[in-house]
């Protein structure tokens, strides 16, 4: 596991996968950044193999109970369950949208298990 991860859970094995799953979130993003380079013609093919890795990591969180949330495009407000690393370039009265998801929010049955961080943008 990475240092900067908090364990989430009493159990080592859940909080492997949460870690892996969080990184993997990370990688795909970048990944999807990369494909957004190439040629056209070249990125179906990886875009989809990208969406398939996804998928399969929502599944394997999903089969311990969590679900990996994104709250891209969705207006930010106060509760909003991120952590937001550019609030301070912004003034309190502008209408902010979550620009950019650097780590999901992570839920269970419970709620909240882990606050995602955003990238912000100024709202229309």
């Amino acid at each position: 596991m990475s240092d900067s991860f908090t364990p989430l859970s009493n159990d080592p094995v859940e909080n492997a996968l949460l870690s892996l799953a969080i990184e993997g979130w990370r990688f795909s993003r970048a990944y999807l950044r990369l494909i957004s380079k190439i040629e056209v013609s070249e990125q179906n093919r990886f875009f989809s193999q990208c969406r398939y890795f996804q998928k399969q990591i929502e599944e394997k969180v999903g089969e311990i109970g969590y679900k990996l949330v994104n709250i891209e495009g969705h207006p930010f407000e106060p509760g909003i369950a991120a952590t937001a690393l550019n609030i301070a370039d912004f003034m309190p009265d502008d209408n902010l949208v979550v620009e950019q998801m650097l780590e999901p929010v992570i839920t269970n049955e419970n709620g909240i298990v882990k606050m995602g961080t955003v990238l912000l943008r100024k709202g229309e």
